[in-house]
């Protein structure tokens, strides 16, 4: 009876584990924009790097989204876009961030936007 209760105990605790319930990663990135580049010019840069960087280890499934300031207060760091992408798993961030800091596909972020800091996330779609 001991180890039925011990083994029910351990399986009603791994249900409300924040394992079991986790959500997806999103890094956000709060970045400027490189001169007087267009809008259209950063989503193409960005779609560019979607590609490349979805070819990583773990890339598959990544979702990448421009976010365009239309009325905010100063943030004090003077982001002109947010870059957030998300990937389907921790493991699959884990594995495409071990990839990504020495792949080439880093280098592409520089070409329209110079990002000045980012935070990983977990969302949870409602």
């Amino acid at each position: 009876m001991k180890v039925k209760g011990l083994v029910s105990a351990v399986g009603a605790l791994m249900l409300v584990s924040p394992f079991a319930s986790a959500g997806d990663p999103v890094q956000m990135w709060k970045c400027n924009i490189n001169g007087d580049v267009p809008e259209e010019d950063v989503i193409a840069q960005a779609e560019g790097w979607k590609k490349a960087a979805g070819e990583l280890p773990g890339g598959d499934g990544m979702n990448v989204y421009t976010m365009f300031p239309v009325s905010v207060g100063a943030d004090g760091d003077g982001t002109d876009v947010l870059l957030a992408v998300s990937w389907e798993s921790f493991g699959d961030f884990g594995k495409w961030w071990d990839a990504y800091p020495s792949s080439d596909v880093a280098q592409m972020e520089r070409e329209t936007m110079t990002c000045h800091g980012s935070a990983l996330w977990e969302s949870e779609e409602i």
